[in-house]
C-alpha cells in the first residue's frame, strides 16, 4: 500500500503530481491510501516525483471536473479522482461522457455541489466596513461566510476581480482571504465573533432591497431553495423578508389596480429594410434583410440582427431566433432570453455592455396547429449564415466571443465537437478570436426537474462569470 498526503484540501497541483508518479509506477487505485494534511502514515513507499513521470494526456473535461470535485469535503475525493484518471489513462477515453457510470455520476454530483456552494458564496457574502488600524490606514471591509466545501481559493479570483479597488478580508471557519488592493494572502480560520455584525451602510442597503423587492414575483418556496435560511443571519436584508412576503399579496393587488391599460397595438419591430451606412452594423443589418442564401427567409417574419454596443468587448452568439424574437425582431427576449438575462445579472454582467446575436438569423420552425415549434438549423443553414456572423464580429472586434450551445460553437469554429469536451475551456474561433463555449439557456428550460434545472443554471452562471473574469469591464458596477 502506498500512502499519499495532499497538504491542502483543494491542492489540484499536488494531486496531479502524485497521480502522475503513481500511474507511471503502474500503481492501481486499490493500492493507494490518500490522506489530507499532516504527515504521511507509514503505509509504504511514496510515489516518484512528477518531474520523473511523463505528463498525462486527459480530456479537457477532466480538468474542469477535477478542479471542482477536489474542493468537495468528501474525504474520498482524491481516491475517486485517481480512479477516474487511472481508467482514462488505461483506454476508457469516453468515461466522462457516460453519465450512467457510477464513478462519473458521483464526481459530477460532487462538482455540482462545489459549484453551487461557490455560487452561494458569491451571491450571499456581505462586506462590512471597519476602520483599519494604524494612522492613515483608511477603511477596510470584512465579511464572514461558512462554506460547505473547500472553495475559498476557488472563489478568490471572483472577489479580487470584482472588488479590486477595496481592501478587504473574507473570514471562514477553515481559512481567511485577504486583499490589500495589490496582493492576495491566505490565512488561518477565524471565529464568527471576529467579524463585524454591521456597519453604517446597512440601512441604505435595506432601503434599496425594500424598494427593489417585487411582490408580484414573490415565491417563498423558490426563495428558500435559492437562498436557504442558514445564509440569512449574514444578510442585512434578511430581517425584512418575512414582512415583505406577508405584504406581497396586498401590494400586488395594489399594483394591478393602479396599472394603466395595456397598449392595444404591438410595438413595431425595427425597420431593417431602411439602408444603413456601409461598413457599419446598421448597413450590415440592411444587407441581411435582403438575404436569400438559404430558404429560412421564406416562412420567417423577419431576420433578427444582433444588438449591443458596436465596440462591445464581449459578444455572445446563440443558435437562432425563437418565436417571440421572430415577431419582435430582437434577439433573446423570449423564455430563454429571460433565463439568459437573469444569469447575466447573477454573474455580474451588464447586458448593456455586451453584444448579443445568433449564428442563424431567421427562425426555423415547424407549424403544429397554430403553434410554431422550434427546429434546429441544419449544417447547410448554419454555413449559409456564417458569412453574416463573420462580418458582424469583424465590425465589433470583441476581445472574447462566447458560444451559447453546440450550433453556435460549430458556426464559430467551422467544425463540430462534443459540447462536454469544450465547455468552459478557452478556445480559438475562426479568425483567431478568443472564445469560450457554454450551453444555450434554452437547455435549462428543457431539463426534467427543478433540482436538475437549478444545478445546470448555477453551472451556466459560473461559465458566464468566467467570461466576466477574462474581460472585467463588462461587469455591473457595485459598491
Amino acid at each position: 500500500m502506498r500512502a499519499v498526503v495532499i497538504r491542502e484540501p483543494d491542492d489540484l497541483d499536488g494531486f496531479r503530481q502524485a497521480a502522475r508518479g503513481l500511474i507511471a509506477a503502474q500503481v492501481p487505485p486499490g493500492a493507494v491510501s490518500w490522506h489530507e494534511g499532516g504527515d504521511p502514515p507509514l503505509l509504504g513507499e511514496i510515489p516518484p516525483a512528477a518531474a520523473e513521470a511523463p505528463p498525462l494526456a486527459v480530456p479537457a473535461r477532466f480538468q474542469d471536473l477535477a478542479g471542482a470535485a477536489i474542493c468537495h469535503r468528501d474525504p474520498e475525493r482524491f481516491a475517486l479522482l485517481y480512479a477516474a484518471l487511472w481508467r482514462l489513462a488505461h483506454g476508457e477515453r469516453s468515461l466522462l461522457r457516460i453519465a450512467s457510470d457510477p464513478l462519473t455520476g458521483r464526481l459530477e454530483r460532487m462538482a455540482q455541489a462545489v459549484r453551487r456552494d461557490a455560487h452561494k458564496m458569491t451571491a450571499f457574502l456581505r462586506f462590512r466596513r471597519v476602520e483599519a488600524e494604524g494612522d492613515g490606514a483608511g477603511e477596510h471591509f470584512i465579511a464572514w461566510f461558512e462554506p460547505e466545501h473547500h472553495i475559498l481559493r476557488r472563489v478568490a479570483p471572483f472577489f479580487t476581480g470584482r472588488f479590486a479597488a477595496m481592501r478587504w478580508s473574507i473570514l471562514t471557519p477553515e481559512g481567511s482571504l485577504h486583499w490589500d488592493g495589490d496582493k492576495i494572502a491566505f490565512g488561518p480560520g477565524m471565529r464568527r465573533d471576529q467579524a463585524p455584525e454591521g456597519d453604517v451602510q446597512e440601512d441604505a442597503w435595506r432601503r434599496y432591497y425594500r424598494a427593489t423587492f417585487n411582490p408580484a414575483r414573490a415565491n417563498p418556496v423558490a426563495m428558500r431553495a435559492e437562498m436557504p435560511k442558514k445564509y440569512w443571519r449574514n444578510l442585512p436584508e434578511a430581517g425584512l423578508i418575512p414582512g415583505l412576503l406577508g405584504d406581497a399579496r396586498a401590494r400586488t393587488r395594489a399594483m394591478i389596480d393602479a396599472s394603466p391599460e395595456p397598449p392595444r397595438k404591438p410595438i413595431p419591430a425595427p425597420d431593417l429594410h431602411r439602408p444603413g451606412p456601409a461598413g457599419t452594423l446598421a448597413g450590415l443589418a440592411s444587407e441581411i434583410a435582403a438575404c436569400r442564401r438559404c430558404p429560412l427567409h421564406g416562412p420567417a417574419t423577419q431576420p433578427v440582427f444582433g444588438e449591443g454596443p458596436a465596440d462591445a468587448a464581449v459578444a455572445f452568439v446563440g443558435e437562432q431566433p425563437g418565436d417571440q424574437e421572430d415577431l419582435a425582431g430582437r434577439a433573446f427576449i423570449g423564455p430563454a432570453g429571460q433565463v439568459f438575462d437573469r444569469a447575466l445579472a447573477d454573474a455580474g454582467i451588464d447586458r448593456g455592455r455586451v453584444y448579443i446575436t445568433n449564428a442563424v438569423k431567421h427562425f426555423k420552425y415547424q407549424l403544429r396547429g397554430k403553434r410554431r415549434i422550434h427546429q434546429r438549423p441544419n449544417s447547410g443553414e448554419v454555413e449559409a449564415c456564417r458569412w453574416w456572423v463573420d462580418r458582424e464580429l469583424a465590425l465589433i472586434r470583441p476581445r472574447l466571443v462566447v458560444a451559447l450551445g453546440a450550433t453556435a460553437a460549430r458556426s464559430l469554429s467551422g467544425h463540430a465537437a462534443p459540447l462536454a469536451e469544450i465547455r468552459g475551456v478557452p478556445v480559438r474561433f475562426r479568425g483567431d478570436l478568443p472564445g469560450l463555449v457554454t450551453v444555450h439557456p434554452s437547455h435549462l428550460l428543457r431539463l426534467p426537474d427543478r433540482q436538475a434545472q437549478q444545478a445546470a443554471y448555477e453551472r451556466f452562471v459560473e461559465d458566464l462569470r468566467h467570461a466576466a473574469l477574462l474581460v472585467p469591464e463588462i461587469g455591473v458596477a457595485r459598491i
